[in-house]
């Protein structure tokens, strides 16, 4: 399964979509992109005169790059094991997360996220995250938790 495959797959769609690429993804770990567009619709009220990036969406980024995609990846890939699935519909929701945020993202700037897989078991995923800049350094990082439905 390659990443555009993947990406297809996510049940989301713009404006809620904040995956632009998939760098690599095996069964342990994955690693993808976005770049913050300038006219997001959630900076206009995210500061007055001074946009920045709200957390939540951080977050979401990092839970779609880092534990939807690699679920997907994950799911298809044992859909052998789950012969009346679909996972062509994936039915994945955030059960948990807890972030730690060191910069700001402002308009324009691209993200990396990578993600580690710490166990996957009864149809939940639990992974560390991290997001960087394109200058490499930390923006935040954390763990988040999802429930796959295959």
């Amino acid at each position: 399964m390659d990443s555009d495959q993947i990406i297809n797959l996510l049940p989301y769609q713009k404006p809620f979509l904040f995956v632009d690429g998939l760098t690599s993804v095996s069964e342990h770990n994955i690693t993808g992109h976005y770049t913050f567009k300038k006219d997001e619709y959630f900076y206009k009220g995210h500061f007055k005169n001074k946009p920045v990036t709200p957390g939540v969406i951080l977050t979401e980024c990092m839970a779609q790059i880092g534990v939807v995609c690699l679920g997907i990846y994950i799911m298809k890939n044992q859909s052998d094991n789950y012969p009346d699935s679909d996972v062509n519909q994936p039915q994945i929701a955030l059960t948990s997360s807890s972030m730690d945020f060191f910069l700001p993202v402002l308009p324009g700037e691209r993200i990396t996220v990578t993600s580690e897989k710490e166990v996957f078991r009864f149809n939940k995923l639990k992974c560390k995250v991290k997001m960087y800049n394109d200058e490499g350094e930390l923006v935040c990082r954390g763990d988040i938790s999802g429930m796959m439905n295959p």
